[in-house]
């Protein structure tokens, strides 16, 4: 009981400040002032310290790994956001990318409020360590690929400011192209491989559980359309070169249709992934 009420404090907290630095990066786009996105950081980064302490007390009082619920699951996807955008912030210094990433956070956080404690995300026959592996490392691998999204649209931003010799205060607040295109190249390079072995881990389990069937569901379907563009898309990067504007536009049009996969065909279509 003691473990489960030191959990929801922290979570509380977290939530808090996540909203309150939400509102700091917006607020920083507004009155055009850095400053107030770097205070932002830091108070993400402390809501990022106790939501981790959130989940040392869920580990300590749980098979968390193995059977996360409806609360937990949602909170490890802000989690993930959260740690890869501070990593890469504090080695880039685009602070001002928060503007874009915080908002995504406090939804996570917010839906994550709303769902009941204890409530798994997993039948009991999909409750194994394969499934577990599959789930978390897709989490991590989509992460950076929502983080390379941002940083694109950012970029798109930006370039069209640069060409329309619109260079005002918001033009010189935005991050450099180059940091922001570097971000785009780093999360790719380790999101895809990450995703690659959650999608390996997946695809052992269902052809060990599910033997038949699931080549065809449509969730699978459209998670290997994006899984494959996303490795074109590498590949480009890294033998022929592409980068800037291209990548930018390219990799938000590959992350629309993953979201599409995870969401848009679980409402249109019968899926055997209906628990999440």
């Amino acid at each position: 009981m003691i473990l489960n009420n030191l959990e929801l404090i922290s979570f509380k907290i977290a939530l808090i400040l996540c909203a309150v630095s939400t509102i700091g990066y917006l607020s920083s786009l507004l009155v055009r002032r850095v400053k107030l996105a770097k205070i932002s950081t830091w108070i993400l980064s402390t809501a990022f310290v106790f939501l981790t302490v959130k989940f040392l007390f869920v580990i300590i009082n749980s098979s968390w790994f193995l059977n996360p619920d409806s609360r937990d699951f949602l909170s490890f996807c802000a989690w993930t956001v959260c740690a890869v955008y501070l990593v890469l912030q504090f080695k880039t210094k685009t602070r001002v990318l928060g503007a874009f990433i915080s908002p995504l956070i406090l939804l996570f956080m917010i839906a994550a409020a709303g769902e009941e404690a204890g409530k798994s995300i997993r039948p009991q026959n999909l409750q194994s360590g394969l499934t577990a592996l599959h789930l978390f490392l897709t989490i991590f691998g989509e992460a950076l690929f929502v983080i390379a999204s941002c940083a694109g649209l950012m970029f798109i931003m930006q370039n069209r400011l640069l060409k329309s010799k619109k260079l005002s205060g918001m033009s010189r607040l935005l991050p450099s192209l180059n940091d922001l295109d570097r971000i785009n190249h780093l999360c790719l390079l380790w999101g895809f491989p990450l995703l690659s072995v959650g999608v390996i881990a997946g695809v052992i389990f269902a052809q060990i559980s599910w033997k038949t069937g699931w080549l065809t569901d449509p969730k699978i379907v459209w998670t290997f359309a994006a899984w494959m563009i996303y490795g074109f898309l590498l590949h480009q990067r890294l033998a022929i070169g592409w980068k800037g504007y291209r990548m930018a536009l390219f990799s938000g049009i590959t992350f629309i249709l993953l979201l599409v996969s995870y969401f848009g065909v679980k409402i249109c279509f019968p899926t055997l992934h209906n628990f999440i």
